[in-house]
């Protein structure tokens, strides 16, 4: 038997599917999860964990609950790598407000202003007490680049204690497979967005385990202004968006926090730095699509991949070593 339901959080929607199951209550405590981590992670509210710690930068540290101290540390300790992922960059997307009615092209001394408040390095962790300090007023933390991957996963930790054996974990465009389905390839079959059709229209089909998904694009929000577009993926070291030839990265992983980190590094390192930082690791694919409609993929997922779209092309030299 398959139960499926949609809900309504993280600012996107929730496709939640349990396999061999009658037991629907699974999928409803999932959701219930769902919102705990989200009131205590999100910044999109004048209130939660994240947001006061937001609201005493400059002041004081601020004690949060075990959830909220493992995922900022984990994103503090990426963001000071510097490879592209900052979970400080909340004061730049806040000025550019990309996706809102009052988004704007900010002035150049804005930005640099804003910058300022992004460096990882001046944020005080305190493992015994579980305290954050940003130490510059007006700081800000931003977990929406991570946070649908760490939920994702304490969701699938959470359906495997419940003995679920297959089913599927959508939070808009971050999919976490668990077990594998009933066919006899044991392998999953998996749409790719395409960046310039409409939700649901995908570029590819991927066959993949019970690995995570994670796609992102400069195609879902953006700014558009005598004629120049603004996406709302943003460089870490400028302040403005990132600007090349990539249209969304798409990160096949085991844990779904680290496609979202390896989607951020793959953004903004494009596809040569990012493929220098891969080192050839075997658990994670990568798959880059351009502005100009060109596929990449990493030779890992070579065999797992084919594009169904014919507006697109994978050229010879487009499997990555």
């Amino acid at each position: 038997m398959v139960i499926n339901k949609k809900y309504r959080a993280l600012g996107t929607i929730i496709d939640l599917t349990v396999y061999n199951s009658v037991d629907e209550k699974l999928l409803d405590e999932a959701y219930e999860l769902i919102k705990e981590y989200e009131d205590k992670l999100t910044v999109n509210r004048t209130s939660s964990e994240i947001m006061n710690i937001n609201h005493a930068s400059g002041r004081d540290e601020v004690s949060v609950s075990e959830i909220s101290y493992k995922i900022v540390k984990r994103a503090i300790e990426i963001s000071q790598k510097e490879l592209g992922f900052n979970a400080l960059i909340g004061p730049v997307v806040k000025l550019w407000h990309i996706g809102f009615v009052d988004a704007e092209v900010p002035q150049t001394m804005e930005v640099a202003q804003r910058l300022a408040l992004t460096n990882p390095f001046s944020v005080v962790l305190n493992d015994k007490k579980r305290t954050v300090f940003l130490q510059k007023k007006g700081m800000e933390l931003d977990l929406g680049g991570i946070a649908k991957g760490y939920i994702a996963d304490a969701i699938k930790d959470y359906w495997i204690k419940q003995h679920i054996e297959r089913g599927i974990i959508n939070l808009g465009g971050n999919v976490l497979l668990v077990g594998d389905p009933a066919r006899e390839s044991r392998l999953w079959n998996v749409g790719i967005q395409s960046p310039f059709s409409q939700r649901n229209e995908p570029l590819g089909i991927l066959k993949t385990g019970d690995y995570s998904v994670v796609t992102s694009g400069i195609y879902e929000r953006f700014l558009k202004i005598d004629g120049k577009e603004y996406h709302h993926i943003f460089n870490p070291k400028t302040g403005y968006p990132v600007a090349n030839d990539l249209a969304s990265v798409t990160v096949i992983t085991k844990k779904s926090i680290d496609g979202e980190i390896w989607a951020s590094i793959g953004f903004y390192n494009g596809i040569r730095g990012t493929m220098n930082l891969f080192n050839r690791k075997d658990d994670i694919g990568i798959i880059f699509t351009t502005k100009s409609k060109k596929v990449y993929i990493t030779r890992n997922i070579a065999e797992s991949f084919k594009i169904t779209n014919q507006d697109y092309f994978l050229e010879a030299d487009s499997v990555l070593q």
